[in-house]
Parts: structure tokens; sequence; C-alpha cells
């Protein structure tokens, strides 16, 4: 993979509705402080649906994409992921972060970051390797 260099520019309005793969639709990655602007690595997206598939349960995408204010209103780090459409936390029902976070590693063994939290995973595409736990 390009390691999440490939992150594309939506509109949430006009191409909210759009399928990213067969279970992700633009709008479920849109910033929740109502921003239409909406990026989106398609690298994500194809780790997530291999996510959703593995699991054959639905993905909850608690957040994606998140512009600079959101995320320091989130208490997010100056450098976060989410800033740049590469990262995304998630979580399964019935399927805990840390189950997540396992299948997670096979499929970004050697790059990524993947982080454990108490009601999500963080998953994203950075370049290097990260792991971390809340």
């Amino acid at each position: 993979g390009m390691n999440g260099a490939i992150v594309k520019v939506y509109s949430k309005a006009k191409d909210g509705g759009t399928a990213l793969s067969a279970h992700f639709k633009v709008r479920e990655f849109a910033c929740h402080d109502g921003t239409d602007t909406v990026f989106i690595s398609s690298e994500l997206v194809g780790i997530l649906e291999k996510i959703r598939v593995h699991f054959g349960k639905p993905v909850t995408i608690n957040s994606g994409y998140r512009t600079e204010a959101w995320n320091k209103r989130q208490g997010g780090a100056a450098y976060s992921q989410h800033k740049y459409g590469t990262a995304a936390d998630i979580s399964i029902n019935g399927v805990t972060p840390k189950q997540i976070a396992a299948y997670a590693e096979t499929l970004i063994p050697r790059s990524g970051g993947i982080g454990i939290y108490n009601s999500f995973c963080h998953v994203d595409v950075r370049t290097v390797r990260s792991r971390w736990n809340g």
C-alpha cells in the first residue's frame, strides 16, 4: 500500500451517500462538527472493509475525519491522524476493542497506528508502526 498517501477529498452534502467500499459510505467519515469537507484515505477504507468482512458485523466509525478545531475540542493530539483523513476510531457490537486490534495487527503488522481504548479501537495508516493502550 501507499501508507495512506492516497487521501481523497469529498463533500458530505454532495458525496455523503457515495459508497467507498461494499460497506462504507462517505458520510460515515464526516467530522462531527458538521463540516462539509471530508478527507478519506483509500487505504484506511480498505483496512476497515477487511475488518467488517472478517467479523461479519457492522463497523461503527465513532470518529473519522476531524477538522483542526474539532480535534482540539476533543483533546486530540496536535498531529492527530484524524486531521488527515487517515484514521478512524471504530467499534463493533459484541467484539472487544482488543479483538479488533488483534485482527488489525494481522493487516498492518509493520506500519500504521493501532490504539486500544475502553469502548473503541483506533486504526490509522501512518507510515511508521505505532501501538498503544488508551
